[in-house]
């Protein structure tokens, strides 16, 4: 990990814990752009590392030398912990419905992919009663783009949202913002409180 803000953090971001969440928001997008699309929603804690390698120095052994270094030299440095083993549940709203974070945890953040349509195409979709008629119809849609969006909120209130299209699926095109998703930004806050 570098000292610089990636491409998708804007240089408006400037208070070190914004700042910290922007730039692991943008490494969690990279982390499951490389998985690939048509990915599971990815669940995640955040703690900031230099006291999470304070109350378990194991930890220490899982982090590379990059993340160390980054802890040692930003304090508001934070890291990722995947959460696996989610249980089977119908939406996203209701698998953040069920999660309250411990006072360790200082953040969360959510990868999750859906399908956009134009708002033609929504009104159309939105017409057809019968729910399987009305998924084929939007997964056929010529005009359908998927999104992949990853948002990390913290308990202190920051947010950051990273949301890349398969359409313009690279890097560079990836659009960073801190309430780009505000629905999402606003469940993940509830799991914290």
């Amino acid at each position: 990990m570098n000292d610089q803000l990636p491409p998708a953090v804007s240089p408006a971001v400037t208070a070190p814990r914004q700042a910290a969440l922007a730039r692991l928001v943008a490494q969690l997008e990279e982390h499951v752009a490389r998985a690939g699309w048509d990915a599971p929603v990815g669940v995640f804690a955040l703690v900031r590392t230099a006291p999470a390698l304070e109350r378990d120095p194991a930890l220490k052994g899982l982090l590379d030398d990059a993340a160390l270094a980054e802890a040692r030299a930003d304090p508001e440095s934070l890291t990722a912990i995947e959460q696996g083993d989610l249980p089977p549940v119908n939406s996203l709203e209701e698998l953040l419905a069920g999660i309250v974070w411990p006072e360790e945890v200082d953040g969360t953040a959510v990868a999750t992919e859906r399908a956009v349509l134009p708002a033609a195409a929504e009104q159309a979709a939105a017409a057809i009663e019968d729910p399987q008629e009305r998924a084929a119809y939007l997964m056929s849609s010529p005009d359908r783009d998927d999104v992949r969006m990853v948002v990390g909120v913290l308990r202190s209130g920051e947010s950051w949202c990273a949301v890349r299209s398969r359409s313009h699926d690279s890097s560079s095109e990836v659009v960073g913002g801190v309430d780009l998703v505000p629905g999402l930004v606003e469940a993940l806050r509830r799991t914290l409180q």
